[in-house]
C-alpha cells in the first residue's frame, strides 16, 4: 500500500480492520530477556492491572455491601469462589491471545459465519453499553457528591471523560496501565482504611469463606433479598464478558517472538502471575466492599443502599458501628473517601470500555474508527437512560429519585446474564482445542474446572432470569415469567448455533493446517 492510500484511509472516521488485534499497541512493550524473576514479572505486569478494573467498578459496590449488611459474612465465600472462576477464564483469555495472535472475537469470527459475527457483536455491544451505564452513575454521583454538581449536569460531564482517554492515546501504553494501577491503589486505600478503622471480626469472616449451602439457600429473605439472589447479584458483577475479549486482545502488546516456543512460555507464565496477582487484588477490594457493609454500619442502619446513600449513612454518626469511625465521621473523611474511590473506580472503567469496543468491533465486523470517536459514541448512547431516569423522578421525594437511579443501574446489569455465555463458551472450547493452542491447550485439569465454571456460571444467570423479569415491575408477574423463559430458549438457541459454528470452523482450520502441511 502506497503512502497516499495509507494517507487516505487514517482521514476516514470508520475504515476497513482485519489486522492485528489494537494494532496500534500490539507488540509495543518492550520486556527483558534472562534477567531475574520480578523484573520480568514487572515488565509484564499492566494488562492485568487493566482487566481487574472491571472486578471492582461501580457495579461491584452495591452487591457487595448490600450482601453484608443483609447476611453478614455469609457471601464471602461466594466473592472468593467468583474471584478463582475469574481467574481461570482470564488467563484462558490471555493465552488464548498470546498462543494464536488473535482476540476472542476475532477467533470467534474466524470460525463462524457473517451472519452469527454481527449477532454476536451486537450482543457484546449492548454488554459493554450495560457496564457503561453503571460508570456513568457512579462517576456521575461521585462528582455530585463531592462538588455538589447537579446529578443532570454531571452525567452530561461524563461524556468529557472522552478528552481524557485522547490525551492518554498519545503518552503510550505502559503510562495508561500505570495510571490504572494508581486508581486501583487509590480504591483499595480508601475501603482497607474503612474497614481498619471497624475493627471487623476476622475469625466470622474466615469462617465466611469456607463454601457452604447457606450462601445460595432462599432463606432467609432480608429486605426483600434471599442469600441466593444475593450470591448471584456478586457474581454477575463480577465475571462480565467484556473483560475476557480485553485480556485476549492486550495480552498481545508485549514483544515476543512467535517462532520461538520458549519465549511464547515465558509470555503466557508471566502472563498469568500478572493476571493472578491484579485479580487477588479485586477480591480483597470486594471483599473490604463485604466487610464495610457489616462492620462499619450498625446491622440494618442502611435503608437507602444505592451510592447517595451509602454517602449519606458514611456521615451520619448514628449508622455506624463504632466510636473511631463515629469520630472520623464528623470530619467528613469517610464519606468523601467513598466519593473519591467512587469516582476512580468510574474512570478506570472508562479505559477499559473503550479498548474493548474497539477490540469487538474490529473483531466481529473488521470496522475500525478512533478511540475517542469509539468512546463518545458509546458514552453518549449510555448517557441517555440515565438522563431519561433523571427527568421522570425529577418530581418524586429524593429516596425515590436514588432508587431509581440505583434500580437502573442494577438492571442494566442483567444483559450480561445474557452475554457471559457467548464469551465463556467459545473461549472454553478454543482453548481446549490442539487446532489453535497446540501444546499450550488447556490441561485435563483446567478442562474439568472450565467445563464446571461455564456451565455453573451459565445456568445460574438463566435460573435468575425469571424473578429478575418479576422484580421490573413492568409486568405482572404471570407475564414477566413467560417472558423470561421465552428469552431462555432464545438464549440456549442462539447458544447452539455458537457452539455448533465453532466446532464445525474448528475442525475446517484442522483440516486446513493438515493441507499445508502435505504442500509443505
Amino acid at each position: 500500500m502506497n503512502n497516499s492510500q495509507t494517507k487516505h484511509r487514517s482521514s476516514k472516521l470508520i475504515s476497513h480492520a482485519n489486522g492485528k488485534s489494537l494494532e496500534e499497541i500490539n507488540g509495543t512493550v518492550e520486556v527483558p530477556r534472562g534477567k531475574g524473576f520480578f523484573r520480568t514479572l514487572l515488565a509484564y505486569s499492566g494488562p492485568g492491572a487493566l482487566v481487574a478494573v472491571g472486578y471492582m467498578d461501580p457495579g461491584n459496590w452495591s452487591t457487595s455491601i448490600t450482601g453484608g449488611q443483609n447476611f453478614q459474612y455469609t457471601l464471602m465465600t461466594t466473592i472468593l469462589i467468583s474471584s478463582l472462576i475469574a481467574m481461570l477464564l482470564q488467563n484462558m483469555a490471555a493465552k488464548l491471545g498470546i498462543v494464536s495472535e488473535m482476540d476472542l472475537a476475532q477467533a470467534i469470527r474466524a470460525r463462524t459465519g457473517k451472519a452469527l459475527g454481527v449477532v454476536l457483536w451486537i450482543m457484546t455491544e449492548l454488554a459493554i453499553m450495560a457496564t457503561d451505564i453503571a460508570e456513568v452513575i457512579g462517576a456521575a454521583i461521585a462528582l455530585n457528591l463531592l462538588f455538589h454538581i447537579p446529578i443532570i449536569v454531571a452525567v452530561f460531564i461524563t461524556v468529557l471523560d472522552v478528552m481524557l482517554l485522547l490525551l492518554l492515546t498519545k503518552v503510550g501504553f505502559r503510562k495508561i496501565e500505570a495510571l490504572v494501577a494508581c486508581l486501583i491503589l487509590v480504591i483499595l486505600f480508601v475501603f482497607l482504611y474503612q474497614v481498619i478503622l471497624s475493627k471487623p471480626d476476622w475469625g466470622a469472616m474466615l469462617v465466611g469463606l469456607i463454601p457452604s449451602a447457606k450462601a445460595v439457600s432462599q432463606g432467609p429473605v432480608v429486605n426483600g433479598i434471599s442469600p441466593l439472589t444475593g450470591s448471584l447479584g456478586i457474581i454477575g458483577a463480577t465475571v462480565m464478558p467484556h473483560n475476557l475479549y480485553l485480556h485476549s486482545a492486550i495480552s498481545q502488546t508485549r514483544k515476543i517472538d512467535h517462532t520461538d516456543y520458549e519465549d511464547i512460555k515465558r509470555t503466557v507464565r508471566f502472563s498469568t502471575w500478572d493476571s493472578n496477582i491484579q485479580l487477588s487484588l479485586a477480591f480483597v477490594v470486594n471483599s473490604l466492599l463485604l466487610i464495610v457493609g457489616v462492620a462499619v454500619f450498625k446491622n440494618g442502619a442502611v435503608q437507602d443502599s444505592s451510592f447517595f446513600g451509602l454517602y449519606q449513612a458514611l456521615s451520619d454518626t448514628s449508622t455506624l458501628s463504632n466510636p473511631i469511625l463515629i469520630s472520623v465521621a464528623k470530619s467528613g473523611a469517610l464519606s468523601t473517601l467513598f466519593a473519591i474511590a467512587l469516582l476512580a473506580s468510574g474512570q478506570n472503567s472508562t479505559i477499559t470500555g473503550t479498548l474493548t469496543g474497539q477490540v469487538i468491533m474490529e473483531g466481529f465486523i473488521h470496522l475500525k474508527m478512533p478511540l475517542w470517536a469509539r468512546r463518545l459514541i458509546t458514552r453518549l448512547l449510555s448517557v441517555l437512560p440515565v438522563v431519561l431516569c433523571v427527568m421522570l423522578t425529577a418530581g418524586e421525594s429524593e429516596l425515590k429519585q436514588h432508587e431509581a437511579i440505583n434500580m437502573l443501574m442494577e438492571n442494566s446489569q442483567v444483559f450480561l446474564a445474557f452475554a457471559l455465555p457467548f464469551s465463556m463458551l467459545p473461549l472454553l472450547i478454543m482453548t481446549n482445542s490442539k487446532v489453535e493452542m497446540g501444546a499450550f491447550r488447556n490441561a485435563l485439569w483446567t478442562q474439568i474446572l472450565g467445563w464446571i465454571s461455564v456451565i455453573g456460571l451459565t445456568f445460574l444467570n438463566l435460573y435468575n432470569l425469571p424473578s429478575t423479569f418479576r422484580g421490573f415491575g413492568i409486568w405482572s408477574n404471570q407475564t414477566a415469567t413467560g417472558l423470561a423463559y421465552v428469552t431462555i430458549i432464545v438464549i440456549l438457541a442462539l447458544l447452539g448455533w455458537t457452539i455448533i459454528d465453532i466446532m464445525r470452523g474448528d475442525k475446517r482450520l484442522g483440516a486446513q493446517q493438515i493441507k499445508h502441511k502435505w504442500e509443505a
